[in-house]
C-alpha cells in the first residue's frame, strides 16, 4: 500500500513537473512575442529618402503618397529637407507635423549668408495685406519666411494644441529667434481668433482652470486654494503670490480668463 503511495506521488510531481515546463515555454514563447513586437513598433530617426511601402503605411503615409515618393526617388533625385517631401508627396499638414521630427537628413554646412539675413529688420506690411497666422501652413512659413524646417513645425504644432492662436502674442511661447518671430509677425496677424469663453477665475473649477493652455493640474489646485483662502482676487498679478506662479505670461493667460 505505501509502495503504490509513493508511485502516486511520484507520478503527479513528474505530471506536476512536466506541465510547469510547458506553461513556462509558452509564457517565454509569450515573452518573447511581446518583444520583438515592442521593437518592430518603435519608430527610430530615419532619412525619408528610404521609405519602403511597409513604412509609409506604418506612418500614415496613403499609397497614393508613397508612390509620388517612389517616383520621384526613381528619377535619382533626393529628398533634402522637410519642404521637399511636402512638395513631392503632398501630404497634408497634420500627417507632415507627426512625422517630420523623425527625419534625418545629412549634415550640411551652415549657410552664413542666411545666418546674416536674419539679423536685417523686416518691413511689415498692413493689415490688409498680411496672411493669417491661424491658417498659414508649414510649407507657406518655410518658403515665405525662409524659416528653417523644424521651427515652421514646432509654430503650428503648438498653434494646433491651443486649438487655434487667440492673439499675435502667443507666438512669444514657440522658442524661435527674436528676428524669426518679427519676420513672422511682418508677414502674419491672427485674423481669425479661435473663439472662446472667458472663465471667471474667481468662480472657475479646477476642470476649468485645467482647461487654461498655461496650468496644469497642480497650478490649477494651488490657485483654486489661494483664491479660498484669501477671497476673490481683483488683479491677475495677485497671482504673482502663489510660489511658482510666474507672471511672465500673465498677458498670454488674460486671453483665457476674466475676475468677474
Amino acid at each position: 500500500m505505501s509502495g503504490y503511495f509513493f508511485y502516486t506521488m511520484m507520478f503527479n510531481a513528474k505530471h506536476d513537473f512536466t506541465e510547469l515546463g510547458v506553461y513556462r515555454l509558452q509564457v517565454e514563447s509569450l515573452r518573447g512575442k511581446a518583444v520583438q513586437q515592442k521593437k518592430e513598433y518603435q519608430v527610430y530617426p530615419f532619412n525619408p529618402n528610404f521609405i519602403s511601402d511597409y513604412k509609409g503605411y506604418a506612418l500614415g503615409l496613403t499609397t497614393i503618397e508613397i508612390d509620388r515618393l517612389h517616383a520621384y526617388r526613381n528619377k535619382n533625385k533626393w529628398i533634402n529637407s522637410i519642404s521637399d517631401f511636402k512638395k513631392v508627396t503632398l501630404i497634408p499638414d497634420s500627417t507632415l507635423v507627426a512625422i517630420a521630427p523623425l527625419f534625418k537628413f545629412p549634415k550640411k554646412k551652415i549657410n552664413n549668408k542666411f545666418k546674416k539675413n536674419t539679423k536685417k529688420k523686416y518691413k511689415s506690411l498692413s493689415y490688409r495685406q498680411k496672411k493669417d497666422l491661424n491658417n498659414v501652413s508649414v510649407e507657406e512659413l518655410i518658403e515665405d519666411i525662409k524659416l528653417p524646417d523644424f521651427v515652421a513645425i514646432k509654430i503650428i504644432r503648438y498653434r494646433d494644441k491651443l486649438g487655434g492662436f487667440i492673439d499675435d502674442m502667443q507666438l512669444q511661447d514657440v522658442k524661435v529667434y527674436t528676428s524669426q518671430k518679427h519676420k513672422i509677425l511682418s508677414m502674419y496677424t491672427v485674423k481669425t481668433p479661435q473663439n472662446i469663453k472667458k472663465i471667471n477665475i474667481n468662480k472657475a473649477s479646477i476642470k476649468e482652470l485645467v482647461a487654461v493652455p498655461y496650468f496644469d493640474f497642480e497650478m490649477a489646485l494651488d490657485i483654486r486654494d489661494f483664491i479660498e483662502k484669501k477671497g476673490e482676487i481683483s488683479n491677475f498679478e495677485e497671482l504673482g503670490e502663489i510660489k511658482g506662479f510666474s507672471l511672465e505670461k500673465i498677458n498670454r493667460i488674460e486671453l483665457y480668463l476674466t475676475l468677474n
